[in-house]
């Protein structure tokens, strides 16, 4: 089946609209027209190639929600017509340690990611949500509440459940205080989440401008991280911080705002490796720095059921696919608060380079 796409043909080219085949529906696959499909950075790493792994053509896009088309005759989750999602990943082996406990994302042999991946029943390339369908087994496969605005859902898929993963795997209590470091697409959704979740969320920032903003997503307070007063006066304070800057810098200064027994937790990745830390504050104050992957499938439906509860989406712009060479400039500039979505019903799909 032949369906249309943004699709990324060399990385020192622009995306331009084109067309692919899907796999044929297998008996577990669920058909899917995509609606909305949100614009991760890591989409922009990968049509450039700027982490050596790209394969071309490549269609990216892991923040997808869309409308159930058909379901192959083993499928019971789903049917035609349901609201439905699918993030980072569209299989894993299904037999390692990993993916028997349900944390897929941890997958031995590797998950397989939506896009850029091998699609385990045809050995070829995944491609992504830039697109008017995609098909799926329905094990990576989550159902959407219906009181949500489904363009705010998209980046929850990668955006939310990336930040919601390590607040449930620490355990995260209400009144617990936690810093959150960052204040870009996973950044805002995990002041959002911690918030809700009823922590007294401290958002750091290099920015003074972004200190308003903070507050109305739900942080009691915000720290400018270049002032050392600021960050004097928050000295061994919070219980966990989400550092979410894919950038490098020393992780000393904020090791420092937590309690003893605190952990700090990386989610972003940065292109060079952040400069160490002093371990003898970590070892006289037991601090712990780790880091954590997207989330499970589970914690996918879990983290959607609670915005659904809570109604929280994520903070967007949303764009045609056209717009997509604009919304990658205007992401390296960080002129977006917070994050891109491609409404796939507002696409023209005979534009070109």
């Amino acid at each position: 089946m032949q369906v249309k796409g943004l699709i990324a043909r060399h990385p020192d080219t622009p995306l331009t609209s084109g067309q692919f085949s899907l796999r044929p529906l297998q008996a577990g696959d669920v058909s899917i027209d995509i609606l909305y499909c949100g614009v991760c950075h890591s989409d922009l790493h990968m049509a450039r190639n700027e982490w050596g792994v790209s394969h071309y053509p490549l269609v990216p896009g892991h923040e997808i929600v869309g409308r159930v088309r058909e379901t192959g005759a083993a499928v019971s989750r789903y049917q035609p017509g349901d609201i439905v999602g699918v993030g980072v990943m569209v299989d894993s082996c299904g037999d390692c340690q990993f993916c028997q406990q349900h944390e897929e994302q941890y997958c031995e042999q590797g998950f397989t990611p939506t896009y850029n991946g091998t699609d385990r029943y045809t050995g070829k390339t995944t491609l992504g949500g830039y697109a008017q369908q995609i098909i799926v087994d329905q094990n990576f496969v989550v159902s959407v509440p219906d009181n949500l605005p489904l363009h705010g859902v998209a980046p929850l898929l990668c955006a939310g459940v990336t930040v919601w993963s390590p607040l449930m795997h620490y355990n995260l209590q209400p009144g617990q205080k936690v810093g959150i470091i960052g204040l870009g697409g996973l950044g805002h959704m995990a002041v959002k989440l911690a918030s809700a979740l009823g922590a007294e969320v401290t958002l750091f920032t290099t920015s003074p401008a972004k200190g308003e903003d903070a507050l109305r997503l739900g942080a009691r307070r915000v720290v400018i991280s270049g002032d050392a007063q600021q960050m004097a006066d928050c000295a061994q304070q919070l219980d966990l911080i989400l550092d979410c800057v894919a950038a490098p810098h020393s992780l000393d200064p904020y090791l420092s705002t937590l309690k003893t027994n605190g952990r700090l937790v990386l989610v972003g990745i940065p292109d060079n490796p952040h400069p160490g830390p002093e371990v003898t504050p970590m070892v006289f104050r037991r601090l712990s720095v780790s880091g954590t992957s997207i989330g499970s499938i589970a914690e996918t439906q879990q983290m959607l059921d609670f915005c659904g509860k809570h109604n929280i989406i994520a903070d967007v712009e949303v764009i045609g696919g056209e717009g997509i060479e604009e919304a990658f400039s205007r992401m390296l500039a960080g002129q977006i608060k917070y994050r891109f979505v491609i409404d796939m019903q507002r696409t023209h799909w005979d534009f070109s380079a």
